[in-house]
């Protein structure tokens, strides 16, 4: 596909293709793809935050993953106590994949774990898990916290992707939300999380020795995203 121009618009972007390009669909990926082909920001799905949202009586959490994630969220997931405050999660995993996974750390977790689908709320007790090959953003209408799949291109070579669902909470969430971002190769999540830092934000990123990988924690360091940087075994009681 030849390359097209971007316009931020209210609810992302619109894509207008150049003179004498074609339209395509996208095959779907979730894996990393080859650094060679086009890469795709977060603001091919959602515009940057232009103000601070109003502080709420509720904290939403929202959470990065990919290589080493499952271990590390279940570590994260089952230390918490039933009524923590609503979670939001990305973690890199191929589609049909992550509705077995959200089933099976709902029957080892106090909280409710399940895959995520549009319109469910982000309440105290639950945690909601993108599904594969789709993006997950965290939205709030009034007080009320909500969830958003949406398709889109690649972002940072991900579908879902961190950054998508991180720029989501500093646009709607702002100093309402709590960043955390776990072992991960590459760099997904690293801007969106200083994008929360920066609407107000309280971010945490995972430990180089706990970590299987350290690429996604250590760029959002690299970037000055990070408020804390924490080993697993630390990160549940830091987001309480």
């Amino acid at each position: 596909m030849l390359p097209a121009t971007l316009a931020c618009t209210g609810n992302g972007l619109l894509f207008r293709a150049l003179p004498g390009s074609q339209g395509g669909g996208q095959a779907a990926h979730s894996a990393a793809q080859p650094h060679s082909r086009a890469q795709a920001h977060a603001d091919a799905i959602l515009c940057p935050a232009t103000h601070a949202m109003a502080e709420t009586t509720e904290k939403v959490v929202v959470i990065g993953a990919s290589t080493g994630g499952t271990e590390a969220l279940k570590t994260v997931l089952e230390a918490l106590p039933a009524d923590t405050p609503g979670i939001v999660i990305v973690q890199h995993m191929p589609e049909l994949f992550t509705r077995a996974f959200a089933n099976r750390l709902d029957g080892l977790c106090a909280i409710t774990v399940k895959e995520a689908e549009t319109n469910d709320r982000v309440i105290r007790g639950r945690a909601l898990i993108a599904p594969g090959n789709h993006h997950l953003l965290s939205k709030r209408s009034c007080a009320r916290y909500y969830v958003e799949v949406k398709d889109g291109p690649l972002v940072c070579r991900h579908r879902p992707s961190v950054d998508v669902l991180f720029r989501s909470a500093a646009r709607y969430a702002g100093q309402n939300a709590v960043g955390v971002i776990l072992t991960g190769m590459g760099d997904d999540g690293a801007r969106g999380m200083l994008e929360m830092k920066q609407a107000g934000a309280t971010t945490f990123a995972q430990d180089e020795a706990t970590c299987i990988a350290f690429g996604m924690p250590k760029e959002a360091i690299k970037l000055g995203g990070v408020d804390k940087v924490l080993p697993l075994q630390a990160v549940a009681a830091a987001i309480l």
